[in-house]
């Protein structure tokens, strides 16, 4: 178990956590969620010890082994990826280099040996016969394949290396569990898996995702970050968000009669109850739920922004065809003999294991890159606008956010200005911060207010939740379902594109697989399945 007493952390005169108190107990994974800048990763780093609080403990139940994601991709390039994944239980690697130093003396004598038999006793306890093989089951869950496992760390891809981490972090059944964005860089496959992984893991994990959907999936509880304070609720992150709203509902209708109330939320907890998907998590929230009373959930007091894209004209039927495009970056084939006919309210996810891939398309049908052959045709009742992947060239100018936006609008009024960057959470003096001093999650919000502006009726985006919190992601996913024009994107959130897309492409090393169906029947196609392990196989084997 692990627990915190009266944890305050300050930065000169910023409190950012003030007398917290909280426990996480064994077999709950706990998610923690927080706007931008409220200290998700800061909180995890104090549990870890690497920050230390301005005053407050942090309290480990004795033996008990914790683990982090390391953030530091480089920190092992000079060992092999095996033996990477088993440093990462500290005290079994320590007896196992202590094993071998001894073994290779010239002169060993009795105290050694003496010693080697203390250690070949702490080596059978700690599982060390195993490690070897579970390190590799681990990593071969992640996708890093045999042929990898006797490479060295510095050899592999930087997507590789964060899987390799994560191996390490997961291996030796830590008591504790701390996870900052685990699925970051990690392939549909690689998700699945962890998923999996987490669901029946018996030990406390906590865990920051911006992924809504990896929340869902592996969350007994949700540990919301607010002005300082870190409240827990039971369930997983749609159970927050919607029970939040509705104690926000109830306490603007402040008239209504206490059992009126008390009924709504036990029909809101039974619906929650009977729809959990995973067996583990079901059981305990299922429990938990029904112990819940009015007084346990409380309205969030963060804002969503307001997301709307309106086509000032409506495209006809014919919106864009794709003719055999063919591209390379050096000797790799990026696009191979690409064809594909958009259809009028198309949504599409262009899904696959290679983003350059996906990245170069983009670029290619917006006119920022030419194809090595082939072409393509934009409809002319089609208007188009981009969000792409790297926007820090949109930023670099010393303009107010008025200015800045004012450069794409055909209407000039300040007052029109503000009005859309008001629904981007920029009102008052937010509105004349200079651009080129944005964080990620503010550019993003600008690029979607100039992306509104446009009254395009085909939007392009790029992993357009990169950044963004969990509001933002759920305003920006809702208003992509309610949009009545045509939709390209790529995004690696599994929520984001089960609930926009109608149709999947996948690019793969051969040309696309193109299927007209929601991306958790493309995900189970057991065709599909089949195409993913070789496509994945035959990448690590060409490493």
């Amino acid at each position: 178990m692990i627990s915190t007493s009266s944890i305050t952390l300050r930065f000169g005169k910023r409190i950012l956590f003030e007398d917290v108190n909280i426990k996480f107990t064994p077999g709950n994974c706990y998610g923690v969620i927080g706007a931008n800048g409220s200290g998700k990763s800061t909180f995890i780093k104090i549990l870890s010890g690497e920050i230390e609080p301005s005053s407050g403990n942090v309290i480990i139940s004795p033996g008990d082994r914790l683990t982090t994601l390391n953030q530091n991709q480089y920190e092992f390039d000079e060992f092999e990826v095996l033996k990477t994944v088993i440093i990462g239980h500290k005290k079994l690697y320590s007896i196992v280099e202590e094993k071998e130093r001894l073994y290779s003396k010239h002169d060993f004598n009795e105290k050694d040996g003496i010693r080697i038999s203390v250690l070949e006793g702490e080596f059978a306890d700690l599982h060390g016969w195993e490690a070897e093989s579970e390190a590799a089951e681990l990593l071969s869950g992640l996708g890093i394949m045999d042929e990898l496992h006797t490479k060295l760390m510095k050899d592999l891809s930087g997507n590789e290396k964060v899987k390799v981490l994560l191996a390490q972090a997961l291996f030796g059944n830590p008591d504790i569990l701390l996870l900052d964005e685990p699925t970051n860089h990690l392939d549909i496959i690689s998700i699945n898996w962890l998923e999996d992984f987490l669901e029946k893991f018996k030990n406390t994990v906590i865990v920051i995702s911006h992924d809504r959907h990896f929340l869902n999936q592996v969350c007994t509880h949700i540990a919301d970050i607010d002005y300082g304070k870190i409240q827990m609720y039971t369930g997983n992150y749609d159970f927050w968000l919607e029970s939040s709203q509705l104690a926000l509902k109830q306490a603007k209708e402040a008239n209504k009669k206490i059992e009126a109330k008390r009924q709504e939320l036990q029909e809101f907890i039974s619906r929650f109850s009977a729809n959990a998907s995973k067996s583990k998590q079901a059981t305990s929230r299922k429990k938990q739920l029904e112990n819940l009373t009015l007084e346990d959930i409380k309205p969030s007091s963060r804002r969503m922004p307001y997301i709307a894209f309106k086509p000032t004209r409506e495209a006809g039927n014919n919106l864009l065809e794709i003719h055999n495009i063919n591209k390379k970056h050096g000797k790799a084939i990026l696009l191979n003999n690409i064809s594909i006919k958009v259809d009028k309210g198309d949504k599409i996810a262009f899904v696959g294991p290679n983003d350059q891939a996906k990245d170069t398309l983009f670029k290619i049908l917006t006119k920022g890159l030419k194809p090595d052959s082939g072409s393509f045709d934009w409809g002319v009742t089609t208007s188009q606008a981009y969000f792409p992947k790297d926007n820090a060239g949109y930023f670099d100018i010393d303009l107010n956010l008025i200015d800045w936006l004012r450069q794409y609008s055909k209407e000039k009024d300040e007052t029109y200005i503000r009005g859309f960057l008001g629904r981007m959470l920029f009102s008052g003096e937010e509105s004349l911060k200079k651009a080129n001093v944005l964080s990620g999650g503010e550019r993003v919000r600008c690029m979607l207010a100039r992306m509104m502006l446009t009254g395009a009726n085909v939007l392009i985006l790029n992993e357009p939740t990169n950044h963004l919190d969990l509001e933002a992601i759920s305003a920006l996913n809702n208003s992509l379902i309610d949009f009545n024009g045509t939709v390209l994107f790529v995004s690696h959130d599994h929520q984001f594109i089960q609930t926009v897309a109608n149709r999947i492409i996948e690019i793969i090393p051969t040309g696309i697989v193109d299927k007209r169906m929601t991306f958790d029947k493309y995900l189970n196609d057991e065709e599909i399945k089949k195409l993913h392990l070789k496509i994945y196989h035959a990448i690590a084997i060409e490493i």
